[in-house]
């Protein structure tokens, strides 16, 4: 089950959705707030041990989607278990911002039922944390490895430190190992839930648009998609997505709050999205 559909049968960017609250500046707040400490933490230890040879070590590890065989739902099950400890927003499991994500998009994008499971599925990959990998090798904001870091990314001056890449001069110039624009496709990402989450999408050939794995793959891309660093690597398709996982974001991040959606009414319509798209047990 090696190949994948990624059909591009969407229009050139996405209509504008309706997401965003008033009070956007109280998300992704890393100068202060109750979860600052633990927060840290999980990014210096991600700096630290996130390399080009770790990285290509778990693609190597995780690429042959051989840890277990589960349904969708049955994955996103497992997340009620976990708390993303990179998130300084929330401190509720990770399933119910799953349902609050999928809702935000259904409301503005009621005619895109595939937008929707991205939505509920965009974080699965999150499951990596209960196969025993370290939050730091899982959640939180992903960049390019290989390269010089950029400055927008998460604490950035002060957790590098001690990662040895930055001192290897085949990685640690603009372009690092890169060629310009040579596209996202090409870059090797720091290893999470966004990178196996898109190779369990290809693996079990998820029947979904070309836009929905690019948006699961680069969703956490934040120093891209919201500050606009490391365009010196992108191509002209990155830039034609880049709306598409900006439009994800909005959801993703501006849906968070403590009112708990009630998952119970809502299961139905998501099996079935499930039964059309990615149905049965999945390899992860």
């Amino acid at each position: 089950m090696s190949s994948h559909r990624e059909e591009s049968n969407c229009p050139e960017e996405p209509p504008p959705g309706t997401a965003e609250p008033q009070h956007q500046h109280q998300y992704r707040n890393y100068t202060e707030g109750k979860l600052l400490a633990r927060v840290y933490h999980t990014y210096r230890l991600m700096h630290t041990h996130q390399t080009v040879d770790f990285v290509r070590r778990k693609c190597a590890q995780y690429g042959r989607c051989a840890q277990r065989r589960m349904g969708a739902l049955e994955a996103l099950a497992l997340l009620d278990g976990l708390v993303d400890e990179s998130d300084p927003d929330v401190d509720f499991p990770n399933s119910f911002h799953a349902y609050q994500t999928a809702e935000g998009i259904r409301r503005a994008h009621p005619d895109k039922d595939w937008f929707h499971l991205v939505g509920l599925l965009h974080d699965l990959g999150k499951v990596l944390a209960l196969f025993g990998e370290p939050q730091w090798a899982v959640v939180g904001d992903t960049f390019p490895v290989g390269c010089k870091v950029q400055k927008s990314v998460v604490f950035g001056d002060s957790t590098f430190h001690d990662n040895p890449d930055t001192k290897d001069p085949r990685y640690s110039t603009e372009y690092g190992m890169y060629q310009p624009h040579c596209g996202l496709e090409n870059v090797l990402m720091s290893w999470g839930h966004d990178e196996y989450m898109y190779r369990v999408m290809k693996f079990n050939n998820f029947a979904l648009p070309k836009e929905a794995f690019y948006m699961v793959r680069f969703h956490s891309f934040y120093p891209w998609h919201a500050h606009g660093d490391y365009l010196h690597l992108c191509s002209d398709e990155d830039l034609r997505m880049l709306p598409w996982v900006r439009e994800l974001n909005k959801f993703d991040l501006y849906t968070k709050q403590e009112e708990l959606p009630d998952v119970e009414q809502l299961r139905s319509y998501y099996q079935s999205l499930i039964d059309k798209y990615c149905p049965g047990e999945l390899c992860w």
